[in-house]
């Protein structure tokens, strides 16, 4: 099967065109084709969003108000839920830190697996499942896979190919280019049925059929999907603290590929990194680093040039350097979740509270109003997204366009 090539801009702008393009469409004509992966190129049933919303290159507050512009919250009911679906995962791992500890631990522990040769067939797209090796295919190529074909490619990895999920979800996180480390570690742990004990998601010949417009028919496939086990992971701790706006007077503005937009910060320095932090599991995908490496320097592009301060990397030394430069006491960052960035930042802070200079987490309105209600399942917050349109002051009328 020839492979489509196709590339996101890694640009703000090109987010925000994306938008503009496809939220007429998040009505019925979403709801009747997110579920059909029609293969790379094509994707007319989906918003293909998520790389700009993943490092908030577009806000999910900007999606939800250009959604509501245009319709009711019951007729695009689908695509807003499958917005919130991101702030569930987010705030779920938020309060359990553990799940990605554990993880890294987990990795670390099965380096040894990565030279077996099941290990080494599966990543090279070599394992004779023809869907699944053309997914590693086009993971590898265009850092992107339709939603439903991650979800089999992680049946297929754990129940078929009866390999480690940490392994692939790793494997995915590294070459995605909206890899997420909430959204990523969750969903592999959901399809293997410790997310929700003992569900698990089993993918079927006539489903992949089905919903890939019959591109593929596997056979082989598990018939079985015995739920994975694990010990028992600490309960949920508190949402950890953080301010709600940008401080005033002398601060500087530290981005992370976390969010790069921190809209409303009036700082005098602002410090961006050249390189994205790497992801933890081994060498990231190309298409992945390629794109992470281009939102910042678009992010660049959008500073004041006059405030602007490059740093080759995010680490306490070159934050440390860029403070002292500007005489700064305060350091203001948009809130990293948990993951890469955020580990960074947890070995900055101390650094810089040793020179006396604070460093603020600054968490959006958003995150601090949907984060708490992602305690058990998704229907938990869900219940609650009309009430938290109303708060977010999303309607109609109220477009960021």
């Amino acid at each position: 099967m020839t492979m489509i090539p196709f590339s996101f801009e890694a640009t703000r702008a090109a987010g925000l065109a994306r938008l503009a393009e496809f939220a007429p469409r998040t009505a019925r004509d979403y709801a009747a084709k997110r579920n059909t992966d029609e293969g790379p190129g094509v994707r007319s049933g989906v918003s293909m969003l998520s790389p700009y919303i993943r490092a908030r290159m577009v806000t999910e507050e900007e999606v939800l108000s250009a959604v509501l512009e245009r319709f009711s919250w019951t007729s695009a009911e689908k695509f807003i839920q499958e917005v919130f679906w991101r702030a569930y995962f987010k705030g779920f791992l938020e309060t359990r830190p553990a799940i990605w500890h554990n993880y890294l631990t987990d990795l670390r522990n099965l380096e040894n697996i990565k030279g077996d040769l099941a290990y080494q067939m599966a990543i090279n797209g070599k394992t004779f499942i023809a869907c699944f090796d053309h997914w590693v295919d086009e993971l590898k190529t265009t850092g992107y896979l339709h939603n439903h074909a991650r979800m089999w490619f992680a049946s297929i990895w754990i129940f078929t190919l009866k390999l480690p999920w940490q392994l692939g979800a790793d494997f995915m996180y590294r070459h995605l280019i909206d890899g997420d480390p909430a959204s990523n570690t969750l969903s592999w742990r959901w399809v293997g049925g410790l997310h929700t004990k003992g569900k698990t998601y089993l993918a079927r010949a006539d489903n992949i059929e089905k919903y890939t417009n019959g591109r593929f028919k596997p056979t082989g496939l598990a018939v079985n999907a015995v739920a994975l086990e694990e010990a028992q992971l600490p309960g949920p701790s508190p949402m950890p603290p953080a301010s709600g706006q940008w401080p005033e007077g002398n601060y500087g503005l530290l981005f992370t590929s976390e969010d790069l937009v921190c809209e409303g910060a009036k700082p005098a320095s602002i410090a961006i990194p050249l390189e994205p932090v790497s992801k933890p599991g081994g060498i990231e995908g190309t298409v992945s680093a390629d794109f992470r490496k281009a939102a910042l320097h678009d992010t660049t592009l959008r500073a004041p040039p006059t405030q602007l301060h490059h740093l080759a990397a995010l680490a306490p030394e070159t934050v440390l350097q860029w403070c002292k430069d500007n005489n700064l006491s305060t350091v203001a960052v948009a809130y990293a979740p948990v993951g890469p960035e955020a580990d960074v930042l947890t070995l900055i802070e101390p650094h810089l509270s040793q020179h006396n200079i604070t460093l603020l987490r600054v968490r959006r309105r958003y995150d601090t109003l949907a984060w708490p209600h992602a305690t058990r399942g998704f229907f938990a917050l869900k219940e609650k997204i009309p009430g938290l349109l109303e708060k977010l002051n999303l309607s109609k009328q109220a477009t960021l366009l």
